[in-house]
């Protein structure tokens, strides 16, 4: 099959990223959402939800740190609610907000994809935040 002009720079990319490797090349930047005091979701975004998940997934694997956990993932998740809650998840993300600048009530962060159904997580760095420039969506790395 031969491919013209954008669909061609399109699956140029996707041979890319197959044979590099995609979980090591692609992450996206998420951010926390303020679900009340004390209560932090985590807002992955619509697009990152149509590319990176499938839908047969009930829950996915989070690293966080040293920690590993499971979480669930709701059915709105799939229909415009793009959100992650878990208790566990959400003393991370608090704990990772308390780190950070006190006026921020949402922070960026990386999501790399770490295997099947499995991420990880971790705040994104001043330097990376000013060469992504996306609020959410897929970043290359490297």
């Amino acid at each position: 099959m031969k491919f013209t002009g954008l669909r061609a720079a399109s699956a140029a990319c996707l041979l890319r990223l197959a044979s590099a490797g995609f979980e090591q090349k692609v992450r996206m930047v998420v951010k926390t959402q303020n679900k009340g005091p004390g209560v932090t979701a985590l807002h992955v975004g619509v697009n990152n939800v149509r590319r990176y998940f499938p839908k047969h997934i009930a829950e996915i694997e989070l690293q966080l740190d040293h920690l590993q956990i499971q979480c669930g993932l709701e059915p709105g998740f799939w229909q415009g609610e793009p959100e992650i809650n878990d208790p566990r998840l959400c003393a991370w993300l608090e704990s990772k907000r308390k780190q950070g600048p006190a006026s921020r009530s949402s922070i960026p962060l990386v999501m790399v994809p770490a295997g099947k159904d499995s991420f990880r997580l971790q705040p994104v760095r001043v330097n990376e935040l000013s060469r992504a420039k996306l609020p959410t969506g897929p970043v290359p790395i490297g």
